[in-house]
């Protein structure tokens, strides 16, 4: 074996130092933390032996401050393409153990090349963040390096899948890329995403609080709604990310993945039929319906803490991914209020720009009242639902389960709102409200005073009789098919393989104004 050259020692020399990274107390630091290296983390997220990193020996030009005099390896960033499950993804995993990740003009041009790549090449591009936000030393160069990856971010969103995986700190202007970002992906203890900390808090306005409760997982998975999954430990996150890439393709030109299905699609199930008997006043948990409905009993579950009221999530049918979005009556009977509006309405979105098929299970009262609803913005936020709705063009099967009232109804895929196919079960109640507001209204004189107790039950019955079933709707056209509980999954599957090659032209404009 012939000898290497000094130019090739020189360059493994180069590339060693850069890749050992900081000194051995910053790693010792991050490793008490409880927080994995930025190579480290790549490794376990990206199939094996796949990485190509690229800039390795990319480096600050700034030295104010005395930059100039210390090694910043990489930048403080790892950038590059690999794969996950043999498909292409462009990544970029931030180094706290120098100059705690903070990103300079280098570290942002970095990630910036990659963003572009991703989108050149139709690849989704994933952001492992772990930084104390913008490099001081390095003043509106930074600034500058934040909006540039800002606009890509915005560039990107809707042509390639974006997520973010918050690793650490992620502070200031840091929080807005994973923001604009398709997922956001948090680790209990480690994660951190606020725009000003408890100290800035505490001196501007004598609030008291600590790190993990102003920006932890828990509350922006429950609370804010920033947060779309939560893990227990790093490897745990990458094992998510990993099974989140099953269900969303490369880019907005092709369809997410099949799999191989051995789950018969004519296969009945006797828990829903169940369901479907069982009185309109008992609650059940949406999410037997969807395992019930899903190939193998399988449902991959989105924003799971946030607006339990409404469900989203990925299933399989027939081994195509489909994006399914339930009412869930167990949480306020099922009603939207604005954190489900908006976390359906950016779940439809999402499932849109990607091509994936719709799903929609009803069973809602309405919208949830309340003054604070009202305040909050519920006109202008809850339409934020009914126009994602209205704009996704990708497949919409729709079934009406029990309860779809007022104007929820309109919101929740139906017919006008250009649901392809709809569906209702036999004990489906369509209307403008319940039987025994209804009748409050429509009979006040007759009733007031609380008499005729044997008169309003009659009301109510007919009512119920004329009006609180799926058969007006149907002799309209607005229901395709009332079917049976038991047969949900076949039917669905059978509209799905029908609808798989529909095309919707759309209409030539800039964009539409989303109520934001």
């Amino acid at each position: 074996m012939k000898p290497i050259s000094d130019k090739t020692a020189e360059l493994r020399r180069l590339s060693a130092e850069v890749k050992a990274g900081a000194a051995p107390e910053k790693v010792a630091a991050q490793k008490k933390a409880g927080k994995l290296m930025a190579r480290e983390r790549l490794g376990l997220l990206l199939d094996e032996d796949s990485f190509q990193e690229l800039d390795l020996l990319r480096s600050s030009r700034a030295r104010e401050y005395g930059l100039g005099d210390r090694p910043l390896p990489a930048d403080g960033v790892v950038t590059g393409m690999g794969r996950i499950r043999g498909r292409s993804v462009c990544v970029y995993s931030q180094d706290f153990t120098v100059l705690g990740g903070t990103l300079g003009l280098a570290h942002a041009e970095k990630i910036c090349k990659i963003m572009d790549l991703a989108v050149e090449s139709g690849s989704p591009v994933i952001g492992l963040c772990d930084s104390g936000g913008a490099r001081i030393q390095e003043g509106v160069d930074a600034l500058g390096g934040y909006a540039e990856i800002f606009y890509r971010n915005v560039q990107a969103s809707g042509r390639v899948p974006q997520i973010s995986a918050i690793l650490g700190p992620c502070a200031g202007g840091a929080v807005y890329s994973p923001a604009i970002t398709d997922f956001v992906f948090m680790v209990k203890g480690i994660s951190r995403m606020f725009i000003t900390g408890p100290e800035v808090i505490r001196a501007a306005t004598g609030e008291e609080t600590d790190s993990d409760s102003l920006g932890g997982a828990e509350t922006h998975s429950r609370k804010s709604g920033v947060c779309h999954f939560v893990a227990n430990s790093e490897q745990d996150c990458f094992r998510q990310i990993r099974e989140l890439f099953e269900f969303i393709p490369q880019n907005c030109k092709e369809t997410a993945p099949n799999k191989v299905c051995t789950d018969s699609p004519k296969r009945a199930s006797d828990v829903l039929d169940q369901i479907s008997r069982m009185d309109p006043g008992r609650v059940y948990n949406i999410r037997d319906v969807i395992h019930e409905v899903s190939d193998d009993h399988t449902f991959f579950q989105v924003h799971r803490d946030f607006a339990k009221n409404l469900v989203c999530g990925f299933i399989r049918l027939e081994g195509r991914p489909v994006g399914v979005v339930a009412n869930n009556p167990k949480v306020l009977s099922g009603a939207l209020d604005i954190d489900a509006s908006e976390k359906g309405a950016r779940f439809v979105r999402f499932c849109d720009a990607f091509n994936i098929p719709l799903l929609t299970l009803v069973d809602v009262p309405g919208y949830w009242p309340g003054v604070e609803q009202e305040h909050g913005g519920i006109i202008r936020r809850g339409a934020k639902l009914l126009y994602a709705y209205c704009q996704a063009t990708v497949p919409k099967v729709t079934v009406v389960l029990k309860k779809a009232y007022g104007g929820a109804y309109d919101v929740m895929g139906s017919k006008h709102v250009r649901g392809d196919i709809n569906f209702a079960w036999p004990c489906a109640e369509i209307a403008v409200m319940g039987s025994e507001g209804a009748v409050s209204i429509l009979f006040a004189k007759e009733l007031r005073g609380g008499k005729g107790g044997e008169r309003r039950r009659e009301l109510v019955e007919e009512y119920s009789r004329r009006f609180a079933n799926p058969y007006l709707a149907a002799q309209r056209g607005y229901i395709d098919e009332v079917i049976e509980a038991r047969l949900t999954r076949p039917k669905v599957i059978q509209a799905f393989r029908f609808l798989q090659n529909k095309h919707a032209p759309r209409i030539d404009k800039k964009h539409g104004n989303i109520p934001l």
